[in-house]
This record gives structure tokens, C-alpha cells and sequence, in this order.
């Protein structure tokens, strides 16, 4: 099992920065076992959607509302996740949440941390 623990959210105003990061522990071999790993949000009354992932190798993929804006990073000595986001828009406003994978069908998700942008 692996546990998922996002932070960094918060109030910004248009156009300010945040950085979130997402912490998994678990035991040695779930924490080898995680593949690409990936931010998704929900915004009000939306369904959920793909922000950014990222593979073991540090191959990124971006939605194209996010392109140029947000940057999406790993350090897995420390078995960490980040998401910087520049440039926010009141359309960012979502719950945001840390996604990781592993070849064996194993998904998890953490809790979701809040992002809100006021214009």
C-alpha cells in the first residue's frame, strides 16, 4: 500500500503562484513499485481531469490549459511529487489531486488539496 499526502494548496490571487507537493509512503517495495505519477483537480461541478503526469524517467505530459504554465516534477529519493503553478487563472480553482501508478494495477490517489483562485 502507499499513502498519498498533498499540501500547498491555498487562496492566490489572478495571475500568483503555488506549489504543490505530494509526499506517498508506504513500504520499500510499494514505494519501488510506483511507475508514472500524475496531477488531476476537480473543479466545481466538473468532473475530474488530467493536469500533468510524469514517468519514472522524467517524461512529462500536460493538459493544453496547463501548457506553459504549470510544471510538473518528481524527486524519488524523496519519493515526492510537485506541481508549480504560475500564471493562475480563476479557471484553476479546483481540488488537486496526486495520482500514482504501478505496472502491477495498483492506483492510488490522495485526499485532494484545495487550490482557489480569485480574480
Amino acid at each position: 500500500q502507499v499513502q498519498l499526502v498533498e499540501s500547498g494548496g491555498g487562496l492566490v490571487q489572478l495571475g500568483g503562484s503555488l506549489r504543490l507537493s505530494c509526499a506517498a509512503s508506504g513500504s520499500v517495495f510499494s514505494l519501488k513499485a510506483i511507475g508514472a505519477m500524475g496531477w488531476y483537480r476537480q473543479g466545481p461541478g466538473k468532473q475530474r481531469e488530467l493536469v500533468a503526469t510524469i514517468t519514472n524517467g522524467g517524461s512529462t505530459n500536460y493538459a493544453d490549459s496547463v501548457k506553459g504554465r504549470f510544471t510538473i516534477s518528481r524527486n524519488n529519493a524523496k519519493n515526492t511529487l510537485y506541481l508549480q503553478m504560475n500564471s493562475l487563472k480563476p479557471e484553476d480553482t479546483a481540488v488537486y489531486y496526486c495520482n500514482a501508478d504501478t505496472p502491477y494495477g495498483w492506483n492510488y490517489w490522495g485526499q485532494g488539496t484545495q487550490v482557489t483562485v480569485s480574480s
